[in-house]
Formats: C-alpha cells, sequence, structure tokens
C-alpha cells in the first residue's frame, strides 16, 4: 500500500492551536517630552509687561500691527513709536491755529468783502490746520522702530511720499547704547537708542523712544538666543 506523502506533523495527544494574527511587540514606554520653552522670550515680557492700546508709543507683541517686509515665521517682539510727548509741539500750534481767528476777531475783517469770500478764506484756514495737524499725526504714528526675533528694524515716512527702511539682523549687532539728554527727556524717561551693526547698515538710530533701558536689555536677551541658537546648530 503505497505512503502518503501528507503526513501528520502534530502528535494525536498535541492540542491543536488556530493560527493568531502576530501583533507588534509593544514600544517601551518613553518619558513624556515637554514642550522647550524660551527662558530668553519669557525674561524679555517680564521686562516689557504687555500693551493693548494701539496708540502706545510702546507695543509689546502687537497682534494686529505688520509690516509688509515681514516673513512668515517673524515673530514681532516689540514695536516703538516716539513718545507721546514728542507730539506736544504740534498740537499746541494746531491749538493756536484754531483759535486765532476767534482773537483776531477774522469775521469783523471780513466784512468789508463778500460773505461768500469771507467764508471761503476761514474754511481755507481751517482746512490748512486740519492738513497739518493730520501730517504731523501720521507721521508719529507710522515712523516706527520694529525688533523682531531676527532682526531690527527702522521705517520712516517723510511726509507720507517717501519710504525708508533700514534693517540689521540681531546677529549682526556689535554694540548697544543709548543718552537721554534734556529736562523733559530725563522727566518722561524718552531718547535715543544707537545700535551699532556690522552689516550694511552700519548704524540704526532708535530716537525719542520710550524707556530706553528696557529696549538696550531686550536687546541684549535676542543676542543672547542668537548666540545659543549658534552653538546648539538652530539657526534659521
Amino acid at each position: 500500500m503505497p505512503r502518503t506523502s501528507d503526513v501528520d506533523k502534530v502528535a494525536p495527544d498535541d492540542p491543536v492551536v488556530a493560527n493568531q494574527p502576530l501583533t507588534p511587540p509593544k514600544d517601551k514606554p518613553t518619558a513624556k517630552t515637554e514642550p522647550r520653552t524660551n527662558k530668553f522670550r519669557d525674561n524679555i515680557y517680564q521686562i516689557l509687561g504687555h500693551t493693548s492700546n494701539p496708540f502706545s508709543s510702546m507695543l509689546v507683541n502687537p497682534k494686529v500691527f505688520s509690516f509688509e517686509e515681514k516673513d512668515t515665521d517673524e515673530e514681532i517682539i516689540l514695536v516703538l513709536r516716539p513718545h507721546w510727548f514728542t507730539n506736544v509741539h504740534w498740537i499746541v500750534v494746531t491749538t493756536i491755529f484754531l483759535v486765532l481767528p476767534f482773537f483776531l476777531n477774522l469775521p469783523s475783517l471780513f466784512s468789508s468783502i463778500k460773505p461768500s469770500f469771507a467764508f471761503t478764506g476761514i474754511l481755507f484756514w481751517y482746512l490748512v490746520t486740519f492738513i497739518y495737524a493730520f501730517e504731523k499725526f501720521l507721521s508719529w504714528y507710522f515712523n516706527v522702530f520694529i525688533i523682531t526675533d531676527e532682526r531690527v528694524i527702522d521705517i520712516d515716512f517723510n511726509n507720507l511720499l517717501v519710504k525708508k527702511f533700514g534693517e540689521a539682523k540681531i546677529n549682526m549687532i556689535q554694540d548697544v547704547s543709548s543718552k537721554v539728554i534734556g529736562f523733559f527727556p530725563t522727566i518722561f524717561n524718552y531718547g535715543t537708542v544707537l545700535i551699532q551693526t556690522a552689516s550694511e547698515v552700519n548704524q540704526i538710530i532708535f530716537e525719542n523712544v520710550s524707556s530706553p533701558e528696557k529696549v538696550i536689555k531686550v536687546l541684549q536677551q535676542l543676542r543672547q538666543e542668537e548666540e545659543l541658537e549658534t552653538l546648539e546648530g538652530r539657526i534659521k
């Protein structure tokens, strides 16, 4: 009798186990990774505090402010405008222009000419006054100094027709100094911050900014952060 080629390899008394799907071995538990905290950024916001007024001369980490040259992943740390006290001069001049017609009694001076001409003259006076005040306000509002996590920026508008843009990388800053000169700058704590750089724009000047000592401390923290990133190979 011929022997079959299909020979049972399982003994009759051995239990038969159904095929089970193979399960991959469980990974060993790993330590939970915590998000890396930026102590330099924390120090910066402890120095500066927070501002919510969009007309402030010192905007800290503003959420609504931006500029055309901003990179996608660039973070705005601080936006500076000239101190509010620097506006007092043109505000006083505007006030004088507004009340001067009443002191000069212009309506009586125009009584000898046609009423329409008198009205046009007074209207022109106030229109010029408004244009003067509006131009001064816009110049103050849009002339800004910006500090981001990557660079310092100076944006100037001259009569709103000419825009000047200057920048320097944080890691190119060589020296930072400040000066506060005069009675009112000392009383209201505003002055000039001078930034010496090794870039094409070798000097960036923040004029009449609030709390120059805080600005210097912020730049020091950002420079230390850039140095650490350089050592760790995390430069963008």
